[in-house]
């Protein structure tokens, strides 16, 4: 298996999966900007057996102050997150979304930086598996599903960066500044110019990053592109197959896509959760604005 394969799944792969009766957890995450809440939309028709996952209540901790709009829950309530989810030792997790791979890239990203080593994200989403013939169920009439408690044991998040490397609002900003790392802003274009940031406290960026929007990894099937469109965009951007890269976007939630695709591609990325929402809060941190 190579290492798209053990990122993402197509929904033929998922299909054949499901057809031969193979256990697997189904791990439905509907999320956007503007529909945080994605609760009737899985009500309204999901992936047979898949459990809701709400961003907002079981990816992030509104407890947490200081790490931006969307902080990282701590490891001991991903870990009994997940076992309501009924994710178990030694079974393979597959995650959608319905919105371009951002919210199933945040629990993708999660779930494998606190120790699982079999998850996998839909390629091309909900979408990708209604083209495919998939079909869906609601639970207007029976409700949220509901599986028996799962077992798994996740690390704490203190561990986290042994995984999948994290980055603190220091070492981004003087990563980029230095040169030493290549920062990848996955904000849209206007947000990181700084023209309009209707969201966070400042416009610009961090200085010294660069801009690739998380969208600009898709196809317009929603699937992400191959290695070779891949390694364009990021030649066009100066980074080089054996430049350090790290991630971010506005509350750490869209750059998971770009590290999925890095992954995808055999690379590895750094992640700084608490991206631009986190940075621009703190009226010490330096701002840049334009193209570069």
């Amino acid at each position: 298996m190579g290492p798209r394969d053990k990122v993402l799944i197509s929904a033929a792969e998922l299909a054949e999966l499901l057809r031969a009766g193979d256990p697997v957890t189904l791990l439905d995450v509907r999320w956007s900007l503007q529909a945080p809440d994605g609760r009737q939309a899985y009500l309204q028709g999901h992936l047979p057996g898949a459990v809701y996952v709400s961003l907002e209540d079981e990816l992030s901790d509104p407890a947490v102050t200081g790490r931006g709009r969307h902080p990282l829950p701590t490891g001991r309530n991903l870990e009994a997150a997940a076992r309501r989810w009924g994710v178990r030792r030694g079974q393979p997790v597959v995650v959608y979304d319905d919105w371009q791979r951002a919210a199933s890239g945040r629990l993708w990203w999660l779930l494998t930086t606190a120790g699982l080593r079999d998850v996998r994200i839909l390629d091309g989403g909900l979408a990708a598996w209604t083209a495919a013939g998939g079909a869906l169920e609601t639970g207007f009439e029976t409700g949220e599903v509901s599986p028996e408690p799962g077992d798994v044991t996740l690390l704490p998040e203190d561990l986290y960066d042994g995984i999948r490397p994290t980055l603190t609002a220091d070492e981004a900003g003087d990563g980029a500044r230095s040169g030493a790392l290549a920062l990848l802003d996955a904000r849209a274009p206007e947000r990181f110019r700084g023209d309009d940031e209707p969201l966070d406290a400042a416009a610009g960026h961090i200085p010294g990053a660069k801009n690739l929007p998380f969208t600009a990894l898709l196809a317009p099937d929603g699937t992400f592109l191959p290695d070779d469109e891949l390694a364009r965009l990021l030649a066009e951007r100066g980074i080089g197959s054996d430049d350090t890269v790290g991630a971010y976007c506005g509350s750490g939630i869209s750059a998971t896509v770009i590290v999925a695709a890095l992954a995808a591609a055999g690379r590895p990325a750094a992640l700084f959760p608490g991206s631009w929402s986190q940075w621009s809060s703190d009226p010490s941190r330096p701002i840049a604005r334009g193209e570069a």
